[in-house]
């Protein structure tokens, strides 16, 4: 039975919605206010009209939310590391690639956004409708994996903060457990509404800006060397493995199944499709705004340390432990030391990166399994998973810095191996009318975004290459590894074919 294109229901229409769990509840979405020229064009086209109402400063503000929330990943204590890493060892040279980098994290978030927009259903739960039950499983194992990787790197960032800003009086599993309890605290604000929750968001992306901003101005960085290296592409031998991290790091595969679902905090009626492009647009305003401001930041933690410490002997040994200590001995103490300074941003970073990891969690569990539970529940579960491996890790590498360091590898390895298991299904779903409806992607922006999709794959494969080349050894492991790569190239080669030739297993019958 054929439609007109107007009236053609979106998948996800087919669905009982009763039976399903929502990213949120009507009562919890924000209600976009309409004006008179709205209700206008809706007596004058009703629901099939297509173009998107004009722009409306008011209504920006009230979409603005979702995209500062997601670009927190952009600014995680793992990106920090890398930042300050790539400015020590590279100096000024591989800014352009950070603001690249940062652009095509920019068109991976845009089409999570739009797939939430257009489906009403966020990455998670499309998986679970559009894969067979084993593949909707290995795929919400694999970002499990991812989050508990991310989650520990988030945690201990902010444990380290809580060491500095103590002067050391707490250790690093007690920092670990103020910043689980501080998470829920946090997400209780949740129940005063979802912008009271954004706007704690902004209080601590503000307090990111401010303090590596001060720390920008104390440092002095060269203006002309910074304007060359972000407009000069260069990249030299010594640098490569800096320049391969700083794009590797950008996409985080939970942060892609959760802008999906953030966006549908707003209120957007889905059968006027005017109203899913006006949300598509405002959307795509504030996320470009975001990851502007996130860039800016990564910029300026960057330059500190280029300025600070490129072509020293120091270089090579900066790490997340030891980068305040540095920073401290370097540029001494001024009217605020810099060594606190670095702490306030630290903190700020890991706080707001765990907070959203465990909100991600909670659209992870619940979109793959379907759970139905209360909020606080699924939030101490998925905190839980993270937590108790985290405590062990602070126990353990507390006295060794060196060996924390190594412990960062293996879960940025950890996070690389998972990447594809999101971009893929996402682009997938993405380019398929019988999802999308009208709003899927076309044959242009399907070939820009698979070229981005390949270039994350194939530099952090490069990254995967070079860790395991170098770490791994031994007839058993490399046996291990073997196996582990033929599956896992194989689960790829299927994710592809699938998206080549798609029909939603779940309704085949009905098509």
């Amino acid at each position: 039975m054929s439609r007109s294109e107007n009236d053609r229901p979106l998948l996800i229409d087919r669905i009982d919605e009763e039976e399903e769990e929502r990213a949120y509840d009507d009562t919890e979405k924000v209600h976009i206010v309409r004006d008179e020229d709205d209700n206008e064009r809706d007596l004058e086209y009703g629901v099939g009209c297509g173009g998107a109402p004009p722009f409306s400063w008011r209504k920006l503000w009230l979409f603005t939310g979702p995209g500062f929330l997601m670009s927190i990943a952009f600014l995680d204590p793992g990106n920090l590391e890398g930042d300050l890493q790539a400015g020590a060892v590279a100096g000024y040279s591989l800014l352009w690639l950070l603001m690249w980098a940062t652009a095509m994290g920019l068109l991976v978030q845009l089409l999570s956004a739009r797939l939430g927009v257009a489906t009403g259903r966020h990455l998670a739960e499309l998986c679970r409708e559009e894969y067979p039950t084993w593949a909707g499983m290995v795929l919400w194992v694999m970002a499990e994996l991812a989050l508990i990787g991310s989650d520990i790197q988030e945690v201990i960032g902010s444990a380290i903060a809580i060491k500095i800003l103590t002067n050391g009086l707490l250790p690093l599993w007690a920092g670990v457990i103020i910043t689980a309890l501080d998470c829920f605290v946090f997400l209780f604000l949740e129940n005063y509404g979802i912008r009271k929750l954004e706007a704690v968001f902004a209080v601590l992306i503000g307090t990111m800006a401010v303090a590596f901003a001060w720390m920008f101005g104390q440092a002095k960085p060269s203006g002309s060397e910074l304007l060359v290296g972000i407009l000069v592409p260069k990249l030299s031998s010594r640098t490569i493995q800096k320049a391969v991290g700083v794009v590797g790091c950008i996409i985080m595969p939970h942060n892609v199944f959760l802008h999906s679902a953030l966006v549908q905090s707003r209120e957007v009626n889905k059968r006027q499709r005017y109203r899913v492009q006006e949300a598509i647009n405002y959307y795509t305003i504030e996320s470009t705004i975001a990851l502007i401001v996130s860039f800016m930041i990564n910029l300026f933690v960057t330059t500190v340390f280029a300025k600070g410490f490129y072509n020293t002997d120091l270089a090579d040994s900066i790490g997340l432990v030891n980068a305040g200590q540095y920073l401290q001995d370097k540029y001494g103490g001024g009217l605020f030391p810099i060594l606190y300074i670095w702490g306030i941003g630290l903190l700020a970073a890991g706080q707001s990166s765990t907070i959203t990891g465990t909100y991600a969690g909670q659209f992870i569990m619940g979109g793959f399994l379907n759970f139905k539970m209360k909020k606080w529940l699924r939030a101490l579960i998925t905190r839980s998973c993270a937590i108790i491996p985290t405590i062990i890790v602070a126990l353990v590498f507390d006295s060794s810095e060196a060996t924390l360091d190594v412990l960062n590898e293996w879960l940025n390895v950890l996070q690389s191996i998972q990447i594809p298991f999101a971009l893929i299904p996402l682009l997938c779903l993405v380019s398929k009318e019988q999802i999308m409806g009208s709003f899927k992607i076309g044959p242009f922006y399907q070939t820009i975004a698979w070229l981005v999709a390949a270039l994350v794959i194939m530099i952090n494969g490069y990254l995967l290459l070079e860790f395991f080349s170098s770490e791994v050894s031994g007839v058993i492991y490399t046996g291990f590894v073997t196996v582990f790569t033929a599956s896992y190239g194989a689960f790829i080669v299927y994710l592809i074919a699938r998206g080549i030739n798609f029909t939603p297993w779940r309704f085949k019958a009905e098509s």
